[in-house]
């Protein structure tokens, strides 16, 4: 199964990289984004690590954890996952995801 990076994912996968990197440098920022995508390649393949997010405004979204953040997508077909965010475990993520999926709507995109 292939994957497709929406632009909040993207965003916020490029804060997370800059953030990783101010505090613990580019090594570090490097290691943990690409940590990000195997995680992101692992759920593509292996349906059994996916988690329904549970929350009536945003249907069909799932999610998988990767150390201190949550990577939510959801099966645009078949063969093909799309990642529409990536947050931080101490975040207000049904706020959050709340956000970014009337966002989208407002843009004429489904989330």
């Amino acid at each position: 199964m292939r994957h497709k990076i929406y632009p909040a994912a993207r965003r916020r996968i490029i804060e997370i990289w800059h953030y990783t990197d101010k505090v613990w440098g580019e090594k570090q920022a490097d290691k943990y984004v690409r940590g990000l995508y195997q995680a992101i390649e692992r759920a593509a393949i292996n349906k059994y690590l996916w988690r329904k997010v549970e929350h009536e405004d945003v249907k069909g979204i799932f999610f998988v954890r990767y150390e201190h953040h949550y990577v939510f997508f959801r099966e645009l077909s078949k063969d093909v996952l799309g990642v529409v965010n990536v947050l931080h475990e101490s975040m207000d993520i049904p706020s959050r995801l709340k956000e970014d999926f009337y966002e989208q709507k407002e843009k004429g995109r489904r989330l």
